[in-house]
């Protein structure tokens, strides 16, 4: 029996991901599953760059706004979820398109890592209040190297559920590569820096100028609170320092500049390290639906 056929598109962040799913999708009458660890909560649009009903030009989209954003959807979870997004699609004899910048997600999905099925535990959560941040890395380093490699450095939530996970099974869960039960095409987006650094830059004006602040003061007062917006990515991170008067504006923008700029070069130097990966230039439109119609053929 022949696996299903599942295209991935990976890349840095600001880089086209969105757009290229798109223009595949439409190509081949795909739909496209996020794989964001931000764009599957709800109410929280510009800061996570989710995908606009106009963008999605009649594409349907799976696994948006299906949490709150005081939930803390696991890596599990996406697994199961995405699992069974991919077997509706393929059952009305579409290609699922997999597009988002969370690489554990993706990573998970095609067998590269195991997730555990760990429930939170508060107590131990609470026990790691007194480290800093990059303390709770440098722990993460030495627990799993590799697990340190691929999450946000900076991101105290996914480093206290990674520790989390690690600490309930004692032992570092296994992460040994499976045979995936699907065919996969996997493309990376190869973007110069000159480029990239423009695109991050100018996505975070255009993101401010649509109401990004806005956002956030929503979100506050919905009941999201400090703590949460600051593990929910940079965006929120930085306009939360913002509004609590630690940065002036001009400050934000120059801090989630720069800070964009490294988790960027952080994620390429995980994707570089897949060798499965093949790198497409975003403007050779005609190359990259080549390769998709040569995939999908064979």
């Amino acid at each position: 029996m022949k696996k299903p056929k599942i295209i991935a598109i990976v890349g840095p962040t600001a880089s086209g991901k969105t757009s290229l799913s798109i223009t595949i999708a439409q190509h081949i009458d795909g739909e496209v599953i996020s794989a964001d660890s931000r764009q599957v909560y709800r109410g929280m649009d510009i800061g996570s760059g989710k995908v606009t009903e106009a963008e999605m030009a009649g594409v349907p989209h799976h696994l948006l706004d299906v949490a709150d954003p005081m939930e803390i959807y696991t890596g599990s979870r996406f697994v199961r979820d995405a699992t069974l997004a991919i077997d509706s699609i393929v059952k009305r004899e579409r290609c699922p398109i997999i597009a988002g910048g969370t690489f554990f997600y993706v990573d998970l999905l095609r067998n590269k890592m195991q997730a555990a099925p760990v429930e939170p535990d508060y107590d131990y959560r609470a026990s790691l209040e007194p480290y800093s941040t990059p303390e709770l890395y440098e722990l993460l380093e030495t627990r799993d190297p590799r697990r340190a490699a691929a999450i946000d450095q900076h991101n105290r939530r996914r480093l206290e559920r990674a520790l989390e996970v690690i600490n309930t099974l004692g032992v570092v869960p296994p992460s040994i590569a499976q045979p995936s039960p699907y065919n996969w095409l996997v493309l990376g987006i190869d973007i110069s820096q000159e480029q990239l650094h423009a695109n991050i830059y100018k996505r975070i004006i255009d993101r401010l100028d649509v109401g990004m602040i806005e956002e956030v003061e929503r979100l506050q007062f919905e009941g999201v609170t400090s703590n949460r917006l600051d593990s929910l990515g940079l965006e929120y991170r930085y306009i939360a320092r913002h509004l609590q008067g630690q940065l002036t504006r001009d400050e934000m923008i120059e801090q989630l500049n720069f800070k964009s700029r490294q988790f960027a070069k952080q994620q390429l130097k995980w994707l570089k390290k897949d060798p499965e990966i093949v790198w497409v230039d975003p403007k050779e439109t005609e190359g990259i639906l080549a390769k998709v119609n040569t995939f999908l053929d064979s």
